[in-house]
């Protein structure tokens, strides 16, 4: 079996969110799917993944590489609250999911209306395979933190 470097897994990690990156902004630019609050926010993790492995190329040790791999989990955790907010598995947050009309007046329902953003984060715009891309986005998002772990233990 051929065993990587470190160095070889902090490219394949970084470069593993620089392409989710790049698919999400094509999601958004070319696929006119603009992103919601919660897409936003499993963005984060990966631009300070890409900067982390950046910095782990020529920086030695375990501390950035263990860094690496705790941005790739909050975006897996982020894309797996995100993906079960799409699910209704749970509420999310008030700012980008619909909380229902029981109980509101006409006028209270046409004010929440108009302060709503554009995107919500409880529908799925996009599926492959019975999974949307926040549910895409965690499990390679794990994989990714995989990679990062194993990068971590290498001394090489």
């Amino acid at each position: 079996m051929l065993a990587l470097r470190r160095n070889q897994l902090i490219f394949l990690a970084a470069a593993g969110s620089a392409a989710l990156m790049i698919g999400a902004l094509g999601f958004q630019y070319i696929g006119q799917m603009p992103p919601c609050k919660l897409c936003y926010w499993q963005r984060y993790p990966h631009v300070a993944a890409i900067v982390i492995g950046g910095l782990g190329l020529i920086i030695s040790g375990r501390f950035l590489p263990a860094l690496g791999a705790l941005a790739a989990l909050a975006t897996g955790v982020i894309g797996v609250y995100h993906t079960g907010v799409e699910r209704a598995w749970w509420e999310g947050p008030s700012t980008c999911t619909s909380s229902g009309a029981a109980g509101k007046t006409a006028s209270e329902l046409f004010d929440e209306i108009m302060a709503a953003p554009l995107i919500r984060c409880d529908e799925v715009p996009w599926e492959m395979f019975g999974l949307s891309m926040a549910s895409w986005n965690a499990v390679i998002a794990f994989g990714l933190a995989a990679l990062w772990v194993m990068a971590a233990r290498r001394t090489d």
